[in-house]
């Protein structure tokens, strides 16, 4: 069985959600706190929504200093499958495993509200199992979820296919309309929107499954370098 960690630090709110996702796909989903320093034994890692640490100073930027990103940045570096949501994702950036920043949304505006994405990469392991265009409904919930970045960094990111989910209509001001990236390797990414929360439609779509499906059996071994 796969083993997935969900990464807990002071102030997560999502790692439920991130455990079942990953469960109802078959994983055996494990809460791993965020002094551990040993991620050995795991197939993949999930960095969850939440405020870690509070989200002083800026969403992602203490988190950057807890004791198992220097084990997250090991595990990517092995070529292990590392997904970072909402919070994850702005951990991800500040940690430096994954480029740009995310900054307050267009308007200074919370937003929780379902939004359309396009899959404009399939080379990830959060899109493997998706197709090149496919639009999938999934919720968003932030304040701080405009991707930016400088025009070098945009320019890389377009020209080595490492932009794999953008808005279909941009909710909060990021920048080319980009709503997730990956590193060079395609086993670290990172993404604004909860495609743990769009599981069943039941709950108003299931289109999350696709993503979550595509990590959860993703066998990624090349090695990574630090973006």
């Amino acid at each position: 069985m796969v083993r997935i960690g969900v990464v807990v630090f002071p102030g997560s709110n999502c790692e439920y959600d991130a455990a079942s996702g990953a469960a109802q796909l078959g994983a055996q989903a494990e809460f791993v706190w965020h002094s551990a320093t040993d991620l050995s034994g795991f197939d993949g890692i999930i960095l969850p929504g939440g405020f870690a640490h509070g989200d002083y100073l800026r969403p992602g930027a203490l988190a950057r200093f807890s004791p198992v990103m220097e084990a997250v940045a090991r595990f990517a570096h092995d070529g292990g499958p590392v997904l970072g949501i909402c919070n994850g994702f702005q951990v991800l950036c500040e940690s430096g495993l994954l480029p740009g920043a995310l900054q307050k949304n267009r308007g200074l505006t919370f937003l929780c509200q379902a939004t359309t994405l396009v899959v404009t990469s399939t080379d990830s392991v959060l899109t493997s199992a998706a197709t090149l265009g496919q639009e999938l409904v999934i919720p968003i919930n932030h304040f701080s979820g405009a991707y930016t970045c400088d025009d070098a960094t945009l320019r890389a990111l377009r020209e080595n296919d490492r932009v794999v989910l953008r808005y279909k209509e941009n909710p909060n001001g990021s920048r080319d309309d980009i709503a997730g990236v990956a590193n060079g390797a395609g086993n670290v990414v990172g993404l604004m929107p909860h495609p743990e929360r769009a599981m069943s439609t039941l709950l108003g779509s299931a289109d999350g499954r696709v993503l979550l499906e595509s990590f959860v059996t993703s066998n990624v071994t090349s090695n990574v370098a630090v973006a």
